[in-house]
């Protein structure tokens, strides 16, 4: 068996091959819950076979943003530019808005560190740390992606409104923000906050690869044509287009999802784990020595996500209805 150490947990989630090799008498099919995305997925057609045959229609695109704005409560889609995930969208930004002083909201999804590494980004313990004001870009997850942490909107858009006025870049991954959209900022109009929003976490899709960035007009439109004529594939344009028109499920999974995840947190305190942080994706977890404790899932075919320098803590996705009892039991075991 591999240690947790040779595997590539700690840097994300996911990475089901490795963990896979890694524990060969795993029972199978592995229940993966490392990455904090819907078990339930959004269950709506994909591309059809001609449009997979062709270039994606540059009009489709444009219905995509349209359909998307309208979820998002953004009333220009001219903001709205789809991508080929956040993933794709943050590794941009700083070539794009950097060059001064970086500051990145602790902790954060690793992700945004390597993107801002050439600036050597300052991390913040809270946004009450001086340092944060004189950063050129502030970076911040909301809600905070390992631990779940939540800035209020009102506070979140004083705060951008303000930094913009001073000439100063706000960046707001609003990745799992579907569970609560009463958080998002993604609407507001103000000129240097730039907001990301992830399609697959929230339906359950991250392998049609398919995100946006929000900005002021001018910026997303320069965003765009950064992209090319093809930034996304037929697959996310048809997924995209059905899924964010479908606000009955939308609706729906956000209920489902809030009872999962209180059923969630019964089972792992019958277990002794302690949530002590998460949202309706995924709970942040303290457990003692947690990297034994994924070892341990693993061997059972559940695989979590571990962390380099919190050996207390585990993230752990949610388990659809019918993996739910074996979620239990492995966690028993």
């Amino acid at each position: 068996m591999a240690s947790i150490s040779t595997l590539g947990a700690f840097r994300h989630g996911g990475r089901l091959r490795e963990a896979t090799a890694a524990h060969p008498r795993a029972p199978r099919p592995w229940l993966d819950l490392s990455t904090g995305v819907n078990p339930q997925p959004w269950p709506g057609p994909r591309a059809c076979d001609d449009d997979l045959r062709r270039l994606p229609d540059p009009r489709g695109l444009a219905e995509l943003e349209t359909v998307a704005a309208r979820a998002f409560g953004v009333s220009d889609p001219g903001r709205v530019a789809a991508v080929a995930g956040a993933e794709a969208a943050l590794r941009l930004l700083p070539g794009l808005i950097g060059g001064g002083a970086v500051a990145l909201l602790d902790p954060i999804y690793g992700g945004h560190g390597e993107a801002w590494s050439s600036w050597t980004p300052n991390q913040l313990a809270s946004l009450e740390d001086p340092r944060t004001v004189p950063a050129d870009v502030l970076v911040l997850v909301n809600p905070n992606n390992p631990d779940g942490r939540r800035i209020e909107r009102e506070a979140l858009a004083a705060l951008a409104a303000e930094r913009s006025d001073e000439g100063r870049w706000t960046v707001v991954d609003e990745s799992f923000v579907e569970v609560t959209p009463e958080l998002s900022v993604a609407d507001l109009e103000i000129d240097r906050l730039i907001t990301l929003r992830s399609f697959g976490k929230f339906y359950g899709l991250p392998g049609a690869r398919l995100g946006f960035l929000i900005g002021n007009k001018i910026f997303s439109r320069e965003f765009r044509v950064l992209l090319g004529d093809w930034p996304v594939s037929a697959d996310a344009i048809a997924l995209g287009q059905g899924a964010y028109a479908d606000e009955a499920w939308r609706k729906a999974t956000r209920t489902w999802l809030s009872k999962q995840a209180a059923k969630v947190d019964a089972a792992l305190a019958q277990a002794s784990f302690t949530t002590v942080g998460g949202c309706d994706l995924f709970r942040w977890v303290e457990v003692a020595d947690a990297h034994a404790v994924f070892d341990r899932l693993c061997e059972r075919g559940v695989l979590t996500r571990p962390f380099a320098d919190r050996s207390d803590r585990l993230r752990i996705g949610l388990p659809s209805g019918k993996d739910f009892k074996r979620f239990q039991k492995a966690l028993q075991a």
